[in-house]
């Protein structure tokens, strides 16, 4: 079955423009190299997209618009999927020292999109990242029956004795 022509936009901070040559090597991709789209920063319309996807999961629900923006921007890599129609459809953002730790956050499909292939696409794209390539250790935190979906792409919950642990601001 033919996959339907996507666009990646990819926000790197701190960097200008440039093309991701993890997303040429990529096979999901090579059908229409033609239709992607690399950018340096997220549009003003894909943040507003990317919070309204946000207000649609339970994990996500209840950020503002500006918590959205800062998120963003604090973020050293943003990766996302648009639609033909330049629709935010897929998103994924990475905070990392670029040496030891990479972590994923938001990975988040439109639930029309959902079964399609965008989450692994994201993923892989993610992995493949040029600047990553060195990282040692990329780690997420998802729920339970989520981890069959990560182990398929090479995450383990085998971490040792490593407790999450959190502080909580006022």
């Amino acid at each position: 079955m033919a996959r339907a022509a996507r666009n990646v936009i990819i926000r790197i901070a701190g960097q200008a423009p440039w093309r991701q040559r993890a997303l040429d090597e990529n096979p999901t991709y090579r059908e229409t190299p033609g239709n992607m789209n690399n950018i340096s920063e997220l549009s003003e319309r894909h943040i507003a997209q990317l919070h309204s996807l946000y207000q649609g999961e339970w994990w996500t629900r209840g950020r503002s618009l500006e918590d959205t923006r800062r998120c963003v921007r604090g973020s050293q890599i943003c990766i996302g999927i648009t639609s033909e129609s330049d629709d935010l459809i897929g998103f994924v953002r990475v905070l990392t020292d670029f040496t030891f730790k990479a972590i994923l956050f938001d990975v988040i499909v439109a639930p029309s999109e959902r079964g399609k292939g965008l989450g692994h696409d994201l993923l892989t794209l993610a992995r493949n990242h040029e600047r990553l390539q060195s990282v040692r250790h990329i780690e997420l935190y998802c729920l339970p029956e989520m981890s069959a979906f990560y182990e398929k792409h090479g995450f383990s919950v085998d971490v040792g004795d490593v407790r999450l642990m959190r502080l909580i601001h006022a």
